[in-house]
């Protein structure tokens, strides 16, 4: 055994000691968005709220899509934000990172003023394909006053059947598959149309999350907390599109994507016979 299957072996023992100890008392008392003894107990009283904000996590998904969002929902004072996946066990995301979900599809508040799915490439084909997943998304996305997404986290809500007549982006690659679902696809880095918001690949949530604490909360607040956040992106590579990617490297990452993309494909066509 090599020294990093060791660590992961401890890694996976350390985190099911701590699932399992913690599975009794998350349940009983979901974690709350308190903030208390932080700089935001000093924002002006009229900035809180109380909205229910539930971030839809799976195994294999892309960590970044739902980790830029949850920073700014986490800093909106009285927001109770939420990590929502099919049990409490921690998720495995790509790139071995793990997020530990506070609340299942059962416990989640079944109104919620934020739905958000994030996305991914062989986690989110899974999630597309099980139905305790899409019907969670369905049910909640249905009441949900703001239904967002990141990256392909768009597909699920396709395949939900959530963005039928809606204009809407994902990630470049799976930007097409949008009509297949009913859906008007926009190449821009946000879209809102009514109370669907969805953003481009992977870092767009970053975007698209203050853009959304900005229709939460007052034009001040959500420059304070991009200002606390210095958000202020200045690349330094600007070959993030494919209009602006070398062609060579454009090439490379389609290749690398192609059977993603032909599985995604597959789905959304078989989506769109059925409807």
């Amino acid at each position: 055994m090599t020294d990093i299957n060791r660590r992961n072996v401890a890694l996976m023992a350390v985190l099911a000691q701590i699932f399992a100890t913690s599975t009794s008392s998350a349940e009983q008392s979901p974690p709350s968005n308190a903030q208390t003894g932080t700089y935001l107990d000093r924002m002006p009283r009229a900035w809180r709220g109380n909205e229910k904000i539930a971030i839809v996590i799976y195994d294999h998904m892309t960590p970044l899509d739902v980790v830029g969002p949850h920073y700014y929902f986490g800093r909106v004072p009285g927001a109770e934000v939420q990590f929502v996946a099919n049990s409490l066990r921690p998720i495995p995301c790509e790139n071995g990172l793990f997020i530990m979900p506070t609340a299942t599809f059962e416990t989640c508040p079944a109104d919620l003023d934020v739905l958000l799915v994030g996305g991914g490439t062989n986690g989110t084909l899974a999630a597309m394909r099980d139905p305790a997943t899409l019907e969670f998304i369905a049910d909640r996305g249905a009441r949900a006053h703001w239904v967002a997404s990141v990256c392909t986290g768009s597909l699920l809500l396709g395949e939900a059947g959530l963005l039928r007549g809606y204009r809407a982006t994902s990630h470049w690659i799976g930007r097409p598959l949008l009509a297949d679902y009913g859906a008007i696809e926009v190449d821009e880095r946000v879209v809102f149309d009514r109370n669907r918001a969805t953003g481009a690949g992977v870092s767009a949530g970053l975007d698209l999350a203050l853009a959304l604490v900005q229709r939460l909360r007052p034009l001040e607040f959500a420059q304070a907390v991009q200002l606390l956040s210095e958000y202020a992106p200045e690349p330094p590579l600007h070959g993030g599109t494919p209009q602006t990617a070398p062609p060579a490297v454009l090439q490379q990452v389609q290749q690398l994507t192609a059977d993603f993309v032909n599985s995604a494909r597959q789905m959304s066509v078989a989506y769109r016979d059925r409807h």
